[in-house]
């Protein structure tokens, strides 16, 4: 990620949780406003997802996807990707589609002319 960093901290993750979210059946996604120049980015896979490996897997998929979206994106927001158990069968084109879609919704992509 060029453009951003990861977010680690518990309190961010907990002030997104208690934003409005957009979601469908692969991802969940909460997003604020922060007062930096970057996005700071935060990926959450549960327990009910299955076993350590598969986590990992969905985790590195979704870092996947925004990496090759990066510049698709508004700077200077906070964002945080809730997985779904859909998204672990899911392929990585349909993963790409709705991240992409909940950020619309959610207000990130840039205008493209």
């Amino acid at each position: 990620m060029k453009y951003s960093s990861s977010l680690k901290l518990n309190h961010i993750f907990r002030r997104l949780y208690h934003t409005n979210g957009q979601a469908n059946g692969f991802l969940v996604l909460y997003a604020r406003k922060n007062r930096t120049e970057g996005n700071r980015v935060g990926i959450t896979v549960g327990k009910k997802l299955g076993k350590a490996h598969v986590r990992n897997r969905v985790r590195r998929r979704l870092r996947e996807v925004y990496r090759l979206n990066e510049e698709k994106f508004l700077p200077g927001w906070d964002i945080v990707v809730v997985a779904r158990s859909k998204a672990v069968e899911a392929d990585f084109g349909d993963l790409t589609r709705g991240y992409l879609a909940l950020a619309k919704k959610a207000g990130l992509l840039k205008e493209i002319p």
